[in-house]
């Protein structure tokens, strides 16, 4: 019943912002998005769209009221009535950042009138060199040329005024022409969107957050299959300086350009590792430590209502990452452990964090708690029976249980809002 409340809603909404829209004045530039899988949801597609919509005006909330037009299935206009140019090329920016967005384009409306849409189209052409074409689609079947016969027209009218030659595949220059109900989109590019499902679609995740190039990677692509991710992240505090939080804060406000209201939790490890290292870990130290990590993300985890982890392993990367022992990982906790690089090599996941805008600030330096007291070898087949021998010396529920009340919440957002590091015990448990 929810669901078709929900949808009810957004198509009286929609059917609201429709009728406003069309009586807005023609020839402003404004945002035209394309989506993706979402148009492949069937009776679900309304209630994706409704979260799209929501999380396009929470990452343009810093910015001028915006208007959204639902526009058929997988297209949507956002209008910033009354600004600037630079202001919607702006929102434009902003929009790429967002989840379920295939495609940004700045378009300008002019009414349905052919001659209107050719001087439009022919101004769109000025100062261009080399080859054009002209693409044509009709939303609206009403419109009285076909895609075709449009095209032809205002392609012919660029040559006459410009002496662009024609090259239908593969041309220097296009000019797109989208009929819709009540007007007509002329525009010449676009900009390539994250694509995916909008987050918060998928439910939410608890991302375990190094200082490394790997972790904002996998919780980047968990964002972009819509989970909504706080992050969690053990400094080496008190053997170790706040370097690495510092780190940790930068990724996690990167990465808010992609979810809006991050959150993330600190908790200094640097006393649990030396207790490790005194209970007869030695080669099993770094895994014994990855388990204990994942026993209090868990724990966590169960206060914010999250349904998985998500870490950054993949497979044979480092002598640790091996499938043993990511088998033993897996037995400390009850939570799945998403692995989103597993099959991905290192040069794919730096190229990937340079496109998302984390690598820079990965490979600054800084001392984290996993170069804290790691031993000389490490141990590639970790058997559980002994890391749970471990674990039962030093009480290693307990100590997750405490180390949770330890973490420092802090909420870094890519909109430059100030907030407080929280003391967690005061705030999730």
């Amino acid at each position: 019943m929810s669901g078709t409340a929900d949808s009810a809603e957004l198509s009286q909404a929609t059917a609201v912002e429709q009728s406003a829209g069309a009586t807005q004045t023609l020839g402003e530039l404004c945002v035209l998005l394309k989506l993706g899988e979402i148009v492949l949801k069937g009776s679900n597609r309304k209630l994706f769209e409704r979260r799209l919509h929501n999380n396009i005006r929470s990452a343009t909330r810093d910015l001028r009221e915006i208007r959204i037009t639902q526009r058929g299935e997988g297209v949507i206009i956002v209008r910033m009535p009354e600004a600037a140019d630079d202001e919607v090329r702006q929102l434009a920016e902003r929009l790429t950042q967002v989840m379920g967005v295939v495609w940004v384009h700045l378009v300008r409306r002019v009414a349905k009138d052919v001659e209107a849409v050719t001087e439009l189209a022919v101004d769109s052409m000025a100062g261009r060199h080399g080859t054009f074409a002209v693409r044509a689609r009709r939303r609206d079947k009403r419109f009285p040329l076909s895609s075709s016969e449009l095209a032809a027209h205002v392609g012919a009218a660029i040559n006459r005024a410009h002496g662009l030659p024609v090259r239908l595949k593969h041309p220097d220059n296009t000019v797109y022409l989208e009929v819709d109900r009540d007007e007509v989109f002329v525009f010449t590019e676009g900009m390539s969107g994250q694509g995916g499902l909008p987050v918060g679609m998928s439910g939410r995740a608890l991302v375990l957050m190094s200082g490394g190039i790997d972790s904002p990677v996998a919780a980047h692509r968990m964002m972009r299959r819509g989970l909504k991710v706080d992050f969690l992240h053990f400094s080496g505090m008190p053997f170790t300086g706040p370097d690495s939080i510092y780190k940790a804060y930068s990724l996690v406000r990167e990465l808010d350009r992609f979810q809006v209201g991050s959150r993330l939790f600190v908790v200094p490890f640097g006393k649990a590792q030396q207790q490790l290292k005194t209970s007869g870990s030695e080669r099993l130290q770094v895994v014994a430590q990855r388990r204990l990590m994942l026993k209090t993300a868990e724990v966590l985890a169960d206060d914010l209502k999250a349904q998985a982890l998500v870490t950054g392993d993949a497979l044979g990367q480092v002598s640790s990452q091996t499938l043993t022992n990511m088998t033993a990982l897996d037995d400390a906790v009850d939570l799945p452990i998403l692995r989103p690089l597993i099959g991905m090599d290192k040069q794919e996941i730096m190229d990937q964090a340079r496109r998302i805008g984390t690598l820079a600030i990965s490979e600054l330096p800084d001392e984290d708690c996993c170069t804290l007291l790691t031993p000389r070898q490490v141990e590639t087949a970790a058997q559980v029976p002994d890391l749970r021998q471990i674990e039962k010396r030093m009480d290693a529920a307990e100590m997750a249980e405490h180390l949770v009340t330890t973490a420092q919440l802090h909420k870094p957002s890519f909109l430059g809002e100030a907030n407080e590091p929280t003391l967690v015990a005061n705030t999730t448990r």
